[in-house]
């Protein structure tokens, strides 16, 4: 069992109970039930972008205020009380009166950039100093407010976002348990597919994906260490970027590995992905790693979107990650003859020899770093912190089992706990022989011997149905070589299984950013293949 399928099947004084219930997002009902079969209905703002959201606020047709007030009308309608996709765990109570300061800006000053009134959400563990909770979807963490904002939560303040809220996620991003419901946390309860309801939204960062998805935000930032940007938008039909490990600053954000971890844009669309990816990228002295994306990181991304960008292009097939899914190896194979057409080289296969040969070190790198990284965080919170240590979490858990535990435990947290100091070197060996492996002799490695611009793989299959009493039924894709490397990858909507939806990944080599996104755009502008969900109660087969 490789680490992509055991953590996303895992994974993939008083304060923390007692206020963890105040903005608890959903009604705990079984994975497959809805408030109504129906699809809702059809939205003003529905499929629409930044940029068709910035010519409406020019134009007078709407302001930040309204386009607020749109979208918590939509989360209210279709989140809580329609199909209840249940994807949002708290909403900003500020949102308006921040809407309604960036309006008057706008007036004054004219607008700051692209991302100037448009509401976005955010995944419950990127940290913000304001009257929302930063709680990774535990009621251990319920009431903590970090003591500043997290670098991502500053960056879109900066760029006049407006934070709608946050949304759910497989709680602690998908690191308690070996046999954990993606989308499920103890505060939120369980996100829904919007495409199928009684399908899982893939995780951790679910309820991003899902809320992007039905259109209750404009655009959405999910977090990933090994899957949890690219599964959720494979599963979602959305564009999800996982960028180099150090293009955008940790701070702030509930850890799992810092030698993994990162925040990524998760949209509709590749140019709106683009443009969110910019106005996070940037140096942070809060987070060591994003000293090396000096030169390397560009504040607009947009720029390297070509429609004809695969013209040239000469891209590797990585046929390992093929082969669970016969009508997904179908899609692939009609997605590279769109390459082809389009101008690229297909060299087919193009293997990364070392897969499979760095997951248990994998796993025991992130096991160590879980550890040492969580504790320092909640570190971070003060003296006011609802709990202090990964034992501590531990041991709440048990304390309120009927409530954070009633489908699964935390096994992983558990042999998190026993780990040593980092180091110790059966950590640092386990470190080096992952970063050697998925880089010089993966990743790297075989884009050098077939001179490759770009390697392509299938995100994911199409999404399980969610299940409380056996987890997760992950069947396949790609992301861990590039999640363990620390380098991007990009997934984009590729087509539909019985309706559900598949993307195909771009991935290479570190701070390869502009060429993915001119690849990711040329395939999406050739295919177009995005559909909106449909609220579907369960799949149809016939």
């Amino acid at each position: 069992m490789n680490r992509r399928t055991f953590v996303r099947n895992s994974v993939a004084g008083g304060v923390g109970l007692a206020s963890a219930g105040i903005t608890t997002a959903g009604k705990e009902t079984s994975p497959g039930s809805s408030v109504t079969s129906a699809p809702p209905p059809a939205f003003e703002l529905d499929e629409v972008t930044i940029a068709d959201l910035q010519s409406g606020m020019t134009s007078g047709k709407y302001t930040a205020q309204s386009l607020t007030q749109k979208y918590l009308d939509r989360i209210d309608e279709i989140d809580k009380r329609g199909p209840a996709t249940n994807s949002v765990i708290e909403l900003n109570p500020e949102a308006l009166s921040i809407a309604a300061a960036l309006d008057k800006e706008r007036g004054a000053k004219g607008a700051r950039g692209p991302l100037h009134g448009i509401p976005v959400l955010i995944k419950d563990n990127i940290g913000t100093q304001d009257r929302m909770t930063t709680t990774a979807g535990s009621l251990a963490l319920g009431g903590s407010i970090p003591l500043q904002d997290s670098f991502v939560a500053r960056k879109l303040r900066e760029a006049g976002a407006v934070i709608l809220g946050k949304t759910n996620l497989s709680e602690w991003a998908n690191f308690r348990s070996s046999h954990s419901s993606s989308g499920w946390s103890g505060r939120g309860g369980q996100t829904k597919n919007p495409y199928v309801l009684d399908r899982n939204p893939c995780g951790s960062s679910s309820g991003t994906g899902a809320a992007v998805a039905a259109n209750l935000s404009a655009i959405g930032i999910g977090t990933e260490t090994d899957g949890s940007v690219v599964c959720p938008s494979n599963a979602n039909s959305l564009a999800g970027i996982k960028p180099t490990v150090g293009l955008i600053s940790r701070a702030g954000i509930i850890p799992i590995s810092h030698s993994q971890d990162t925040a990524g844009p998760m949209c509709r669309t590749v140019t709106d992905a683009a443009i969110l990816l910019g106005a996070l990228a940037g140096i942070d002295a809060r987070d060591d790693a994003t000293r090396a994306s000096a030169g390397k990181s560009f504040a607009d991304y947009t720029k390297f979107l070509d429609a004809n960008g695969l013209k040239g292009a000469r891209i590797g097939v990585h046929r390992k990650g093929f082969g669970f899914n016969d009508a997904v190896d179908k899609l692939m194979g009609d997605c590279i003859d769109i390459m082809k057409k389009r101008g690229a080289t297909i060299v087919d296969p193009a293997d990364i020899p070392t897969q499979g040969k760095f997951d248990d070190s994998e796993m025991e790198v992130l096991l160590y770093e879980f550890k040492a990284d969580l504790n320092s965080y909640l570190a971070s919170l003060g003296p006011r912190a609802p709990v202090k240590s990964l034992k501590e979490i531990i041991d709440f858990n048990e304390q309120y089992r009927d409530r954070e535990m009633p489908y699964f435990g935390q096994d992983i947290m558990i042999k998190a706990q026993a780990k040593g100091p980092l180091t110790d070197k059966a950590y640092r060996d386990a470190l080096a022989k992952d970063q050697r492996m998925s880089r010089k002799e993966g990743i790297d490695f075989v884009m050098d011997k077939n001179k490759l611009d770009a390697l392509i793989a299938p995100t994911g299959g199409p999404a399980w149905t969610t299940d409380w009493v056996n987890g997760d039924h992950f069947t396949g894709g790609y992301s861990t070589a590039s999640a363990v490397a620390g380098y991007p990858h990009i997934t984009v909507p590729a087509g539909y299984v019985f309706g559900l939806p598949i993307g195909i990944s771009f991935f290479g080599r570190a701070w390869s950013e502009p060429t993915l996104i001119k690849f990711a755009y040329a395939f999406e502008q050739a295919t177009k293949a995005r559909r909106p969900p449909q609220f579907l109660p369960t799949a149809k087969l016939g």
